[in-house]
């Protein structure tokens, strides 16, 4: 279990990388094919493509830095689940004003053929910060 849950430490971690680094290739690599992402007043974003567009959207034009607290992690068999505090900063180019929105989020993973664990389901309630 130590190794898994270490493993899921490092898959937040490098999420947490790419997505700064705005690095497509490697997000879709985290990620589960039929992943779903749950926001708050959104329909559910279906599938790798959908989050891929979506991701596109943002990068180039806005900087994004996070960080993340794990919580709690289980693990069990090829299933685990995560909920963690998500902190996440999108600034509109070199001179846009920060925007700050944080909150809990609850993220279920599954093994992918290799071993490797990939994000399945994700919900998260992030709320703008004042």
């Amino acid at each position: 279990m130590q190794d898994d849950e270490q493993a899921i430490r490092n898959l937040v971690a490098e999420w947490q990388r790419a997505s700064a680094a705005g690095d497509v290739a490697t997000l879709t690599s985290l990620m589960d094919e039929d992943v779903i992402f749950l926001t708050p007043g959104n329909p559910p974003m279906r599938g790798r493509d959908a989050f891929v567009a979506a991701f596109r959207q943002v990068t180039g034009h806005y900087d994004l830095e996070s960080t993340s607290e794990i919580r709690e992690i289980q693990v069990t068999g090829d299933w685990a689940y995560f909920w963690s505090y998500l902190r996440v900063t999108v600034t509109p180019g070199a001179e846009g004003s920060p925007v700050r929105r944080a909150g809990h989020t609850l993220t279920v993973l599954r093994k992918q053929p290799g071993g490797r664990w990939g994000l399945f389901r994700d919900a998260n309630l992030l709320a703008v910060e004042s």
